[in-house]
């Protein structure tokens, strides 16, 4: 089982150089993580956008683009997902709006959409935690009902096996730890394990709801007499809404120091999908994330 960003670039590096369409390229943060997955000899970078904007921004801060292509194109978030669909392996967001990007993806002429909910995986590796924590869905959707929280889970337990987890421990995320009928989150959280023990999901130990502390620490379970083999040994947490999930995972990140990278799960190639704020290395885990996957 993969358990950090070290481990995960082992597992990029066993690969071949993976072909990655970046939708408006033309972003310092990015550019940097590129030049430095193309010297570890992890991707090939194809770079839509504005051919003289994206110059311009390597030329100004000394970045190399040795080994990437630049594809100047009027409509680049189209014309990268079509080259993602037909010869790439992947595409990565670059300079442009989640929303925007998401539209792109989500086309149905066009995009990478599959019958099943598309769905936002935030990996971290945070210090005080022994393994990677995959916190879902806090880029994509805003207050999901029992159905799409179901393809959620799906999409991240399918994208632990792809990372080498046979048996992902999936915590449904709560304030509390019993079924309370004025919390929706918790009478979702006891049907979804109702369906995990109907075999329902992939390879999986699906518990909840059980609140943060729960989650990350077994001895908070015993002190409250909780019985799960999921607390302290979550692989997956499934957040009730997008503010929730979005809201932890940056948390974690600023305050935390912990090391992060982003994924669409549950289309039809990998879509590497970050904030436009994200420093070069979380940039560069994505890149990692993307190449392993495709």
């Amino acid at each position: 089982m993969i358990k950090n960003f070290n481990e995960l670039k082992t597992k990029a590096l066993e690969k071949q150089k993976s072909r990655c369409a970046v939708i408006e390229a033309a972003d310092l943060s990015t550019l940097k993580a590129l030049e430095e997955a193309v010297k570890e000899e992890i991707v090939e970078p194809y770079l839509f956008g504005n051919e003289a904007e994206i110059l311009s921004v390597a030329e100004k801060n000394s970045i190399d683009l040795t080994g990437m292509k630049i594809v100047n194109s009027k409509n680049p978030l189209k014309d990268g997902i079509y080259f993602t669909r037909t010869e790439g392996d992947y595409v990565m967001k670059g300079h442009l709006a989640t929303s925007r990007f998401l539209k792109g993806v989500l086309d149905k002429e066009f995009g990478l959409r599959t019958t099943r909910r598309l769905s936002h995986v935030a990996i971290l590796s945070i210090p005080a935690y022994k393994k990677l924590l995959f916190i879902t869905d806090g880029g994509m959707n805003i207050k999901p009902d029992l159905k799409t929280k179901t393809d959620i889970i799906k999409n991240a337990i399918l994208l632990s096996h792809k990372l080498d987890n046979p048996i992902p421990k999936v915590g449904i995320l709560s304030a509390v730890e019993v079924i309370n009928p004025d919390m929706e989150d918790t009478i979702h959280a006891a049907e979804l394990v109702n369906m995990s023990k109907r075999h329902e999901f992939p390879s999986s130990i699906i518990d909840g709801p059980l609140a943060m502390d729960l989650i990350l620490s077994k001895e908070s379970a015993n002190i409250k007499n909780v019985v799960s083999e999921v607390a302290g040994e979550t692989d997956i947490m499934l957040v009730p809404d997008i503010t929730t999930g979005n809201a932890v995972a940056k948390a974690l990140i600023y305050l935390a120091n912990s090391k992060a990278a982003g994924i669409i799960a549950g289309a039809k190639k990998p879509v590497v999908m970050l904030s436009r704020a994200d420093n070069p290395e979380t940039k560069f885990n994505s890149i990692l994330l993307g190449a392993a996957l495709s």
